[in-house]
């Protein structure tokens, strides 16, 4: 089914994401709060842009693709008329500003916490759903791995919303392993550390994970 596409964010994730889903037919609408980025996607893409709360207001599901030291600050301050009971498909990491050590990420939330269960606690009613996090823009809308589909993670505390976000990863060319609540979103963010480390290494960002089963 076609939905209205609010996605909150300008960096590549956002643009790779809003390039998708404008493919399989839905309307997207980019909100940012920068209008230089703003009026390059308008360009390129051609989609609606605006600020985070015309996106959020536009968009039947959103999609947090900012940078996760600025997450909690940009969903906190949309309308609760505008995220309750919506979808919110959360990309981000809590990535913080301090540098990798020896290629290992730092986090800025504590052991057992995370970023999307910040979020979940910014606005209650929101239906928010882990995914895209543990890979690369390049990669997020029809995965090509030698004929292998890779496997996105994903979690959140509303069946009906997995179920929807399900639905788009498939149609972006991805199989999606549920593992259940927003519990486990630690576990899911800590994904992107892993993606990093290999990339630092070899110098190799085209990657993805796959669940044998």
């Amino acid at each position: 089914m076609k939905s209205k596409i609010g996605i909150l964010g300008s960096g590549t994730v956002a643009k790779a994401l809003g390039a998708g889903f404008l493919a399989e037919g839905h309307e997207v609408m980019i909100g940012s709060g920068n209008p230089q980025k703003l009026e390059e996607i308008k360009s390129t893409l051609g989609v609606r842009t605006g600020s985070f709360q015309q996106a959020a207001s536009f968009g039947k599901i959103l999609v947090l693709a900012v940078k996760g030291t600025a997450a909690i600050k940009v969903f906190s301050n949309l309308e609760n008329s505008d995220v309750d009971l919506k979808i919110i498909i959360d990309a981000t990491n809590p990535i913080s500003e301090s540098p990798p050590k020896n290629g290992a990420l730092q986090f800025f939330t504590q052991q057992n916490d995370s970023l999307a269960a910040q979020l979940q606690k910014a606005h209650p009613r929101a239906h928010i759903v882990k995914a895209f996090n543990s890979v690369g823009s390049s990669v997020m809308y029809k995965p090509v791995f030698e004929g292998a589909r890779p496997t996105m993670f994903i979690c959140g505390d509303h069946p009906e919303s997995k179920k929807t976000v399900t639905q788009i990863l498939v149609s972006f060319g991805w199989e999606t392993a549920d593992l259940g609540t927003l519990d486990t979103a630690g576990s899911i963010e800590s994904l992107s550390v892993l993606w990093c480390a290999r990339g630092f290494k070899d110098n190799q960002w085209n990657h993805a994970f796959k669940l044998l089963k």
